[in-house]
């Protein structure tokens, strides 16, 4: 059964704004690291390489776009992975480009 017209283009402008989400080199870095679990701030600057403030500007979009979930304990910020579409289209793109 195919999809109507507006339901079709509905998921046309949904997919284009996940791809959107993509297209920055440093959230893919970050959400790949994710697929492994929850991480602090420091983990995910120290394992991409990124200084601490472009780190919180790409979570911070992240967190915006409800992409990632927040814990706090401590000093320490961890973030996790919060929306499953998200974590199997990175899981796909994971094993196309990055297992070896």
């Amino acid at each position: 059964m195919s999809m109507d017209s507006e339901a079709l283009q509905a998921n046309a402008i949904r997919v284009s704004e996940h791809m959107k989400l993509l297209t920055n080199p440093s959230r893919l870095l970050i959400l790949c690291h994710l697929l492994e679990g929850e991480q602090s701030v420091g983990e995910l600057a120290q394992r991409t390489g990124m200084r601490p403030a472009a780190m919180s500007q790409q979570l911070a979009i992240l967190r915006r776009e409800q992409v990632v979930h927040t814990r706090r304990e401590g000093h320490a910020i961890y973030y996790r992975l919060s929306r499953e579409d998200i974590r199997e289209l990175m899981q796909v793109l994971y094993q196309l480009y990055c297992e070896q």
